[in-house]
This record gives structure tokens, C-alpha cells and sequence, in this order.
């Protein structure tokens, strides 16, 4: 008589073919294109997410490995968000204006919109389209189209009519090297962020954004946002919030009559010894007297620029004139120093050098007077810039610092000299470009009407092609001299006028490129209004914090002035960002210039997209970064071959085993926990040991069919091309990848085992631990050092040995 097969009974042992990445990744892309996998429906979706990494620059070098983190990072969360049921829009596209591709192109001779479709091409077709990610290649943004800058011109447009940008003359960052301005969020450390020149200050008149009238909202707002603690405070620091007092002193001698500063320290006003002006000042003549103007006017045309970050406090001229102290009424000398920039504030402050560290400098280098107003310190020695009580400060002597500080400003409101402040280090937002390769600003300046914006039916001012691209230095775009071009008549008078030739900054670009990707079928408007509704703010956002006070906050700034328009649904982009870590290579970041930097082409053709992205994953912690090391990508080799092995040979049964049902709902809540926390690192360790019990289990017979099932689906996110090969020669039908399909826990089954472990010592039992079952040895040990009767019957003693043996006793043994 025939007997049923047992279904419990594992099927015999079978030869599996070699696992080929190569042919495996290669047969999937086509899929999931063919099948459109990842085209997103974006009309009436069921729980959208909108999961976002920043989108790159596409250089002409290509990606290196670094850029694996946040594009396969994204990538991950935004595929276990599918898989918890999510309807997931991940769209991916490039931004490609900007001085670098220019650069690049004027060094090999080449026009800069060639080199750019070609790198475009090389970041899509042979890099982006191999890590398997998810994109939505279908919405596709490029900076450098003008079916996209046509409305980043729309915007500025927006912005212009909104009173938000001026055209005014100030003091402007440029460099020698760029021939370019810089906005201030360019300049790190004194050198140009994109070359590392020395910045020079030049005064010129720019195109300026008035970001600094959404300081305090932008400010408040950080606290509400659920975004990386670091970028927070970057950005809080960045604002600059401070608390002071306006102060007017009069002058004499000069054209001018008074000028105010402002100092977050009223309280040491009886130490201010002289005043300085910026010497880069657009009004500098007026304070100086007519007798001295030539002199002073040599003086500023001759010294040459700042060749370092921290200035040289030994350049300075007295101009002649002098500030009268409101409450002493002594007359102070006034100086011109490039230590003060002109173009911030009122370009004016009072000298404090007995309570400022720079002011002091300036005194010593000069043999000016330096008194202390506030005790503590000696400042002869150096400035004291504590706390402490009022000295040399008149009726205020003896007060304490803070409320010395209110009295004054009391004190100066009733002369009417005087009053509380609140300042913002922010400044105004500089989007003006003496380049080509950028989006033309959309303004033509009128004789008779001034600044005239491109009306809105008339977008794009296209880039006109020239052969010619290179920057004058002259202060000029190389658009100045496409004549044909620039001659235009005004859309207000319609008389003869002129284009503005320079362009706008690439940060404008990326401000508002979130909006544009749910819209970019939408040919008649930046963004449609349904689409944004359903779709915006971002979800998640993930990027690298080299942004916090740039990209991110021009977006935050750019989100808020379209909410006060009523042309989007919040106020600010991004719900939740998170900062990616920093690769580094033998203790030093990825970049060109140390050499270091890494082609991903050649490790994803050697291991496969798969096993590059879990080894990036895995080398730290995914907010921290960690040392690219790759002996290391070994080990995760050997994890997808024993996957592939395991997954393929458990053909087992036996759901009703306790032990192994709560291993497996333990990974399932382990896994899902670290992925919606970001830790990777601590995921992939989780699924790299149940694989390695999964393949033992094999090798003995008694591998269930579930737990390969419930790998294969855990691992998804991170290995996307393994997983659905495996999905498919374990006779699934449908994708790994299916929407909604991620695996569920029991609580119950999911909470750790507790166990009683005894605590002896010598040999004598002394207490025990109640502890999760599987806690290691070496918290063993350090929990029972800790318990009080261990304490006490040691004395200080440090023991010879502890033994631990996890689950059951820790032995202290004393001789």
C-alpha cells in the first residue's frame, strides 16, 4: 500500500548551481523595468510615502563608493516602507548646473552642456541603474534642462514680485580662482568650498535673496521637526539668534552725524574705548573728515585682500573722527579695520577690548586703551569675557553683569540713544553668478523702469549656446557679450533695455527640486496642486549634513514663502531627515583631491550590487559612517553564498517548534526596529547569524521552510537582486518585493526569555541575576560585580577570576 508523503519530512539533499551576481542582477533590471516595478502611481495612491536622498552632481569622475551610503540607505528604508504597506515614491534625478561641470569642461576643452549630458548618462545608465535601488526613473528631474529651470526662473519671478530679492551693491565673497561670488554658506574657513582658495571681499551689486525676514520662523520651527539632532543645532547656530541693544553714538568731525551698533553686551558699554568701521564699508568717506578723505581712500584701495580666514588685526587707519559716548559723553576715536565687514549690520560696532577677544587684538596691535568694566579678569593679560560685577561703569558699579546689562539699556531708552535688540547672525541669501553654465536670471533692466522681471508667459530665458564660456573676472557673466541676446525690449515700456547676464546659483536649483518630481508630466505648471497635496511634505529625506546650512535651509526658506503664498500644504519640505555618515579610508574622508576616492564599478562588477551595499551598510553605525576597509567585503560574500545555500535546501516543517517560532518572531521584531531606526549595521549582524543557525540547521536536516521565507523577506531592503532570485527557485509567484508583505511578530513570542543565572563566590552561592535569557558573558560579570553582597564580601578587592556561563552562573573566585 502506498504511504502519503510526511510534509514535515525534508526533502533530500540537492546540488545547487553557483550563485552568478552578475547574471542574477543583470536579469532582474530587465524585469523590474519591463514590468515597471517601481513606477509609481501617483494619483489616488493608498498610504503614499514620498522617500527622497538628495540627488547628486553628476561629475565627470562618476560616483564613488561613499555615495553607495546615501543611495542605497534611502534605498532600504524606503523598501521596507513598501514592504510594510506603504505606496512608495522614490524618484531620483541630477543636479546639473554649476561651476564644477564648467570647470571640468574648460579644462578639457569641451562645452559644458556636452560634458554634462554625458556624465548624466554615465551616473544613470552605468552606475545608479546597478545598485538597485528602486528610482522612478519615469519623473526623472535635471537641473539643467529648461523644462526645469523654466521654473526655478518662475520662481525667482515669484520671489522677485514678492519684495524677497533686491538688486543692491554689498560687500560679496569672491574667488580669484572661480571668478565668481560666493554666498557666505560657501566660504568655509576663508576658502571657496568648491576649490579651496582664499576668498577675497569685493563690493558689487548682486542679486540678494531677503531669507533673513524668515529668521526667527525658520528658527522656531526646528523644533518641531523630527530631523537629526546635529543638523538642528547646525542650523540653529547658523541662524544666530542673539540678544542686545542698539546704540547710538554721535559723531563729529566728519560728513555723517551719528551711527548705531549693535553689541549683546550693553553691560560693558563704560569699556568701549573706540568704534570701528568696516573698511570695506560702502559709506566709509562719510566718516571721514574732508582733510583726510584722500589719505583714507589711499589707504583702502592699497591694502591688499585677506589672505587667511582669521584676520590680520594690524591693518587699520584712524580716520580723524570721533564718537561721542552716550552716557560719559567721552569722545572715542573711530578706526577702519577689514576685521569689521562692512556689508553686515550697520558695518559699525563699538570697540570693547577689555571684553573682547578680537577688539583686544585689534587695541594691542594699535597701543589703544583697554579698561575693564566687568570683574573677574585681568585684561591687561588677556580679555575676560564672563560674568561678574560692573567696575569703571559709573552709577552702575557693583551690579551684577545681567542686571547691569538691563539697567543700562534702561538708561539709554530715556536719553532716546538706546533700546533692546534681537539680531540674527543669518544674512541675506547671495544667488548671483558671474558664470555660463547656470540658469539665466529672469530680469531685464530698464533705463526708464529699473529691474523688470521676465513675465511668466515668457519662460525660460534659455541659455544662449556660446563657444566662448570662460568667466571674465570682471565682475561680468560671459553672457554680457552675446549681444543679441542682452538687447531686449522692456516688457513693461517696451523701450530698448538689457538682459541681467548673470546667472543664479545652483542652490536655487535644489531648493525647490521636491516639488517638482510628482509633477514632472505636468507641462503648464511647476507643480500641480493635487499631486503636492497628496504628496508633500517628504516623508523621509536623507542626505549628509556638508547641507544643513545650505541645501536645507534654502528649502526650508524657499517651502515657507510658497506656504504664505498658499501654493503648497506645509510650511516646511521634509517631515523627517536624517544625516548620513562620513566613509573614510585609513583615517582620512573620501576625496579627489587626498586621492583615496574609490570607483563602485569595479567592487559591484567583482561582488555584485548586493554584497557592496551590506558591506557599506555594515561598516558603522548608518548615521556615524565608518573605515572602509574592503578585505572586509569578504565576509559578506560568504553571507549571500551561505543564504543562497540555506534558503534554497529548507524544505523542513516543524512550525510548532517553540524555540526556533521565537527565534524567528525575535529577528522579525529585531530587524524591523533597526530599520525603522536606521541601524543597519546592528539588522544586517541579526540576519547574518540567523542565516548561519538557518545553514547548520541544513546541514543537519531540520531547516524549516519558514525561516528561509521569513530571511529571504527580512533581508529584501538590502539585497534586493538575491532575494528575488531566491523568492522565485523557492517556488513563490509575485516579487519579494510585493507590496505589504513584510512578516509580522507576536509580541509575545518576540519578548526575550528571562533566565536566573546564580552568582557564586568561591564556590559559595551569594545571590543570582534575573536577566534576558542569551545575555552575554561579559554583562554577566559585570552585573554580578555590582551587587551589593558582592561588593561587601570583596572589600576592594579586585577578584582573581570570573567565570561566567551565560544562561546559568557567574563563579567569582577571590584567591
Amino acid at each position: 500500500m502506498d504511504t502519503a508523503p510526511d510534509p514535515f519530512e525534508p526533502d533530500p539533499p540537492r546540488h545547487l548551481d553557483a550563485y552568478d551576481h552578475a547574471a542574477v542582477e543583470a536579469r532582474w533590471r530587465r524585469i523590474w523595468d519591463a514590468r515597471g516595478d517601481y513606477r509609481t502611481t501617483l494619483d489616488e495612491p493608498d498610504r503614499p510615502f514620498y522617500n527622497l536622498m538628495m540627488f547628486p552632481y553628476p561629475s565627470a569622475e562618476g560616483l564613488h563608493v561613499g555615495h553607495i551610503i546615501p543611495f542605497a540607505g534611502g534605498d532600504i528604508y524606503g523598501r521596507w516602507r513598501r514592504l510594510m504597506g506603504d505606496t512608495v515614491f522614490e524618484p531620483m534625478g541630477f543636479d546639473a548646473f554649476g561651476i564644477h561641470s564648467e570647470n571640468y569642461a574648460m579644462k578639457i576643452g569641451e562645452h559644458p552642456a556636452v560634458v554634462m549630458r554625458r556624465a548624466v548618462a554615465n551616473f544613470r545608465e552605468n552606475q545608479l541603474a546597478r545598485i538597485g535601488s528602486m528610482f522612478d526613473w519615469s519623473h526623472q528631474v535635471n537641473t539643467a534642462e529648461p523644462s526645469y529651470y523654466r521654473w526655478t526662473q518662475w520662481l525667482f519671478v515669484r520671489l522677485f514680485n514678492a519684495g524677497l530679492i533686491e538688486w543692491r551693491e554689498g560687500a560679496v565673497n569672491w574667488c580669484p580662482s572661480c571668478l565668481t561670488v560666493l554666498a557666505d554658506e560657501q566660504v568655509e574657513q576663508g576658502r571657496c568650498e568648491r576649490c579651496h582658495t582664499l576668498v577675497q571681499t569685493r563690493y558689487l551689486r548682486q542679486w540678494w535673496i531677503k531669507i533673513t525676514r524668515y529668521a526667527q520662523e525658520m528658527l522656531d520651527a526646528l523644533d518641531t521637526l523630527d530631523w537629526s539632532e546635529s543638523t538642528k543645532t547646525m542650523q540653529r547656530n547658523w541662524i544666530g539668534r542673539s540678544e542686545g541693544a542698539t546704540i547710538l553714538f554721535d559723531l563729529e568731525r566728519c560728513r555723517r552725524k551719528d551711527v548705531t551698533v549693535y553689541t549683546t553686551r550693553p553691560d560693558t558699554l563704560y569699556g568701549a574705548t573706540f568704534l570701528v568701521i568696516g573698511a570695506d564699508h560702502p559709506e566709509l568717506e562719510d566718516f571721514v573728515p574732508p582733510q583726510r578723505m584722500g589719505e583714507v581712500n589711499a589707504w583702502r584701495n592699497k591694502f591688499p585682500p585677506s589672505s587667511s580666514a582669521e584676520p590680520d588685526f594690524s591693518i587699520g587707519m584712524e580716520l580723524g573722527s570721533h564718537a561721542i559716548h552716550p552716557l560719559t559723553g567721552a569722545r572715542l576715536p573711530v578706526w577702519a579695520a577689514p576685521y569689521v565687514l562692512g556689508g553686515y549690520g550697520t558695518g559699525a560696532i563699538m570697540a570693547v577690548p577689555g571684553h573682547d577677544s578680537r577688539d583686544w587684538a585689534f587695541a594691542r596691535a594699535h597701543a589703544l586703551p583697554i579698561v575693564a568694566v566687568i570683574s573677574g579678569g585681568n585684561v591687561e593679560e588677556a580679555p575676560y569675557s564672563g560674568d561678574g560685577t560692573l567696575v569703571n561703569s559709573g552709577d552702575f558699579n557693583g551690579l551684577p553683569a545681567p542686571e547691569g546689562k538691563r539697567r543700562i539699556v534702561e538708561r539709554l531708552g530715556e536719553l532716546r540713544r538706546g533700546q533692546s535688540s534681537v539680531q540674527y547672525k543669518l544674512r541675506d541669501w547671495l544667488i548671483s553668478r558671474q558664470r555660463y553654465w547656470g540658469p539665466p536670471i529672469p530680469i531685464i533692466h530698464c533705463p526708464k523702469d529699473g529691474p523688470v522681471a521676465v513675465p511668466e508667459e515668457d519662460l525660460p530665458v534659455l541659455l544662449p549656446d556660446v563657444e566662448d564660456f570662460r568667466p571674465r573676472g570682471t565682475g561680468l557673466s560671459p553672457l554680457a557679450t552675446v549681444e543679441e541676446w542682452v538687447n531686449v525690449p522692456c516688457p513693461k515700456c517696451g523701450e530698448p533695455a538689457r538682459r541681467e547676464t548673470d546667472v543664479s546659483d545652483t542652490f536655487l536649483d535644489s531648493a525647490w527640486y521636491h516639488l517638482r518630481y510628482p509633477s514632472t508630466d505636468f507641462d503648464d505648471v511647476p507643480f500641480d496642486k493635487e499631486r503636492t497635496d497628496t504628496w508633500l511634505p517628504v516623508n523621509m529625506y536623507i542626505g549628509g549634513n556638508e547641507h544643513a546650512v545650505r541645501h536645507l535651509l534654502y528649502a526650508r526658506f524657499v517651502m515657507r514663502v510658497l506656504y504664505d503664498m498658499g501654493l503648497v500644504p506645509a510650511p516646511e519640505p521634509y517631515t523627517r531627515f536624517r544625516a548620513h555618515g562620513m566613509i573614510i579610508m585609513d583615517g582620512a574622508k573620501m576625496s579627489k583631491s587626498r586621492g583615496n576616492v574609490l570607483n563602485p564599478d569595479e567592487y559591484i562588477e567583482r561582488y555584485g550590487a548586493d554584497t557592496v551595499r551590506l558591506f557599506m551598510m555594515y561598516l558603522g553605525p548608518y548615521t556615524l559612517g565608518g573605515d572602509f576597509r574592503d578585505k572586509g567585503i569578504a565576509g559578506m560574500t560568504r553571507f549571500i553564498n551561505r543564504t543562497w545555500r540555506a534558503t534554497q535546501l529548507a524544505t523542513g516543517g516543524d512550525a510548532g517548534d517553540e524555540v526556533r517560532e521565537r527565534r524567528r518572531h525575535r529577528l522579525i521584531k529585531q530587524v524591523e526596529d533597526d530599520i525603522a531606526e536606521l541601524r543597519y549595521n546592528t539588522a544586517i549582524a541579526y540576519l547574518m547569524e540567523f542565516a548561519r543557525d538557518l545553514d547548520h540547521e541544513c546541514s543537519a536536516g531540520t531547516a524549516r521552510r519558514i525561516d528561509a521565507e521569513t530571511l529571504l523577506k527580512l533581508l529584501a531592503p538590502f539585497a534586493p537582486f538575491v532575494t528575488e532570485e531566491l523568492w522565485e527557485r523557492t517556488g513563490h509567484d509575485g516579487s519579494v518585493h510585493e507590496r505589504g508583505t513584510w512578516p509580522s511578530y507576536e509580541a509575545e513570542l518576540a519578548a526575550p526569555q528571562r533566565a536566573t543565572v546564580a552568582i557564586t563566590v568561591d564556590g559559595k552561592r551569594r545571590g543570582e541575576l534575573e536577566v534576558d535569557a542569551g545575555t552575554s558573558e561579559t554583562e554577566l560579570r559585570a552585573l554580578a560585580l555590582a551587587q551589593p553582597r558582592v561588593v561587601e564580601l570583596l572589600d576592594g578587592r579586585a577578584p582573581a577570576k570570573v567565570i561566567a556561563v551565560v544562561d546559568r552562573i557567574v563563579n567569582i573566585v577571590t584567591a
